[in-house]
């Protein structure tokens, strides 16, 4: 199924059709304010078993963000953060950036990386805010993307290509218009670290 929303004006039945799906254990692509994402509820294990295997992965392996409405959600799901931290997070967020962050107990250890941390997101895109703005709890997401022929990652940018590729995998594609190719930057802030680990859309200094 493929569901084609506007970002300028999302519709409020068509949003609602997204969250239902989200709630029943489906799994979406959904557009960011980088790339399309595989997503899911946080509270469907199975589901998130799935999109590790539509990535290739197992879930113990698999490299998850968790896409928040806003910073207060974000900040349900850490440990607290230094004033300093806190302070980048809020001149970043809502954006393009993917911070890296000591898992709070309120994420199942199953999603969590090795090193007992999860990414997390505040993307600043109309159609996502505003599925995420009716659901209780954050979504598990993660890049679409493939290997070309060159073994070279492409991400998908087009989503009736992406309806093409993975509509018998996935429950729904929601049709944002051509997305973008870059990805986030990504910035690490677990335990003492204050990094950036990937240049991506998002122009920071630290």
């Amino acid at each position: 199924m493929i569901t084609k929303i506007y970002d300028t004006n999302p519709n409020y039945q068509d949003v609602l059709k997204v969250v239902k799906c989200l709630e029943n254990g489906g799994i979406i692509v959904i557009p960011t304010d980088t790339l399309y994402a595989f997503a899911c509820s946080m509270n469907y294990k199975k589901a998130v078993e799935r999109m590790a295997q539509i990535k290739g992965t197992t879930l113990e392996k698999a490299k998850f963000s968790l896409l928040c409405k806003d910073i207060s959600q974000l900040s349900e799901y850490t440990k607290p953060l230094s004033k300093e931290k806190y302070q980048l997070i809020r001149e970043c967020l809502p954006g393009p950036y993917t911070f890296i962050m000591d898992a709070g107990s309120n994420i199942p250890r199953i999603y969590q990386n090795a090193n007992k941390t999860i990414g997390l997101r505040v993307p600043q895109n109309p159609i996502s805010h505003a599925v995420l703005d009716m659901l209780s709890e954050p979504l598990i997401a993660t890049s679409v993307r493939i290997l070309n022929e060159e073994m070279e990652t492409e991400y998908l940018t087009n989503p009736e290509l992406i309806h093409e590729i993975f509509n018998h995998k996935v429950d729904m594609v929601v049709d944002g218009g051509i997305g973008e190719d870059i990805p986030s930057t990504v910035i690490d802030c677990s335990n003492n670290n204050l990094e950036i680990v990937r240049y991506g859309k998002g122009e920071i200094e630290i």
